[in-house]
């Protein structure tokens, strides 16, 4: 499922030149464009944590088509509200689809890590797909067309929805009753410090994640660098590759060494990588692509950790609430970088770049 539903992740970000030159867009206005993805997940993760821990079925079956209608909007080429609404409804599918397919995995047993990173596989292995169809295509197609395209591969998982419905919907989609649920909703208020410190550290990486793959590599490739289509498709796969390659074996790793620790160096990856592309000349720029790739094999770390210390019925609610501060990084990074401006930008994401440097290192120092 996650699979087919980021093609639209990753057909977005190396279209972004094209569709200000299209539109008509100030850099202002592809923040807001790029940034209403993650606020609509932002608004969402909470809820869908509630919805997917009674009814993970439901959850499993809205998300796909409010993404579907989603990406016709944004494919429609409409007036700034039009996009911004179809980007948002984008956001709504991923946030229900990822909480509930989080939550599906967590309620498992043992070998979170490397299951966690199995999931996150398929997600960048779609995000990759997106980006290289992209690539792929005639440059000569219009951005919308070229979008549609790409999104294509969401309808196989709109006839699996029967699918998804009997499978995870015990007793034809009746909630899902838990007896210890008044002592679990209180064991998901009282946060370890543990828990809370993932929380940060998943802001982070989706704050760096948002700001350069949503929006500062395909406008500095083009503008800077005189990239074209195919060549900010090309450095967009940069990461999307080295992260495929060190995914799984960074989830192995996780499970024996401790999650905490791979963590920690993961995260001085992606704050190098961070780094390099903000600030660097063209070498560092591809250079920190790849560092930034190899950071990303990260991402769902910090989900592993708080699944060793939150009881099994607070999962949903705790997943829910993680993705909030993962999805407030995805809506600030390419706002706060569209209000900014391209050179602003790349300042801006150098420091998230020695944030998450120190994060890292606080991470090893504290093992």
């Amino acid at each position: 499922m996650i699979f087919c539903n980021t093609f639209s992740i990753g057909g977005f970000g190396p279209l972004l030149p094209e569709i200000a030159r299209a539109q008509g867009l100030a850099d202002w206005q592809l923040g807001v464009l790029a940034g209403a993805f993650g606020f609509a997940r932002t608004l969402l993760d909470i809820p869908a944590g509630g919805l997917a821990g009674r009814r993970l079925g439901a959850t499993l079956v809205a998300a796909p088509l409010f993404l579907l209608a989603g990406v016709l909007l944004l494919g429609s080429a409409g007036p700034l509200a039009i996009l911004v609404t179809g980007r948002f409804l984008i956001g709504a599918g991923h946030a229900l689809g990822m909480v509930a397919g989080l939550t599906a995995l967590l309620e498992r047993g043992e070998g979170a890590a490397f299951r966690l990173n199995t999931f996150e596989f398929s997600g960048m292995l779609g995000i990759l797909g997106g980006i290289s169809l992209v690539g792929l295509l005639p440059a000569d197609w219009s951005w919308n067309r070229s979008f549609l395209l790409v999104c294509s591969p969401q309808l196989v998982i709109l006839a699996l929805l029967p699918v998804f419905w009997r499978r995870f919907s015990p007793g034809g989609g009746r909630a899902r009753v838990d007896p210890a649920a008044p002592a679990v909703a209180a064991a998901a208020v009282k946060t370890p410090p543990i828990v809370a410190g993932m929380f940060v550290v998943g802001a982070v990486i989706a704050l760096a994640w948002s700001s350069v793959s949503q929006f500062l590599i395909p406008l500095r490739g083009t503008r800077e660098f005189g990239l074209d289509r195919a060549g900010n498709s090309w450095m967009l796969a940069i990461p999307q590759i080295v992260d495929l390659v060190v995914l799984l074996p960074v989830g192995y790793l996780a499970d024996r060494l401790g999650g905490r620790a791979v963590l920690g160096a993961v995260c001085l990856a992606l704050g190098a990588g961070t780094f390099f592309v903000g600030l660097g000349s063209f070498p560092l720029f591809v250079a920190g692509a790849a560092l930034f790739g190899l950071g990303l094999a990260g991402w769902m770390l910090p989900v592993g950790v708080i699944r060793e210390h939150t009881p099994l019925g607070a999962m949903g609610w705790r997943t829910g609430l993680y993705r909030v501060g993962v999805d407030a990084g995805i809506f600030f990074g390419p706002l706060v970088s569209g209000i900014l401006g391209e050179v602003g930008a790349g300042y801006f994401v150098g420091l998230i770049g020695l944030v998450t440097l120190l994060a890292g290192a606080r991470l090893l120092w504290r093992r």
